[in-house]
């Protein structure tokens, strides 16, 4: 399988879209793990962006959707599509700081899988940029059936 080089093919896989199908590409993926890049918006142009700016936080959504196009990928290469699924927890999530002010070269997230169930999901994830890791974490999605 090509592995999607565009927003466009991303957004085929997972639910979300538009503005909210926050990767561009996928550079690499195993059974175990995915590697995607997000050219990185002005922070007044992305679409978590507020009045200060993209909260910090909202880089475990990068982690999310990561899991996402993973189990996308997984579900592909055995002829279907992933169940859409639920974020449900968030454990172990370490930010580099509060907010995300200038963002300056692509977001590199990285997510690996810790466990798989018939209704669940569990990864960890880190997101960096220029080599700097900017968030880091654990999340859980509940599949809906």
């Amino acid at each position: 399988m090509n592995l999607p080089q565009t927003k466009e093919a991303i957004a085929a896989l997972i639910p979300h879209q538009g503005s909210m199908c926050l990767h561009d590409r996928v550079l690499d993926h195993s059974a175990e793990r995915i590697l995607l890049e997000a050219d990185a918006p002005h922070p007044s142009a992305h679409p978590l962006a507020r009045s200060v700016g993209v909260a910090a936080v909202h880089l475990a959504e990068f982690g999310a959707q990561a899991m996402a196009v993973h189990g996308g990928l997984l579900a592909a290469a055995q002829g279907g599509r992933a169940n859409p699924g639920l974020l449900v927890s968030l454990r172990d999530l370490v930010l580099a700081s509060d907010r995300i002010e200038v963002v300056q070269g692509a977001l590199q997230t990285e997510a690996s899988v810790l466990a798989v169930g018939p209704g669940s999901w569990q990864y960890q994830f880190q997101v960096c940029q220029s080599g700097q890791l900017l968030a880091s974490g654990r999340a859980m999605v509940m599949l809906k059936t």
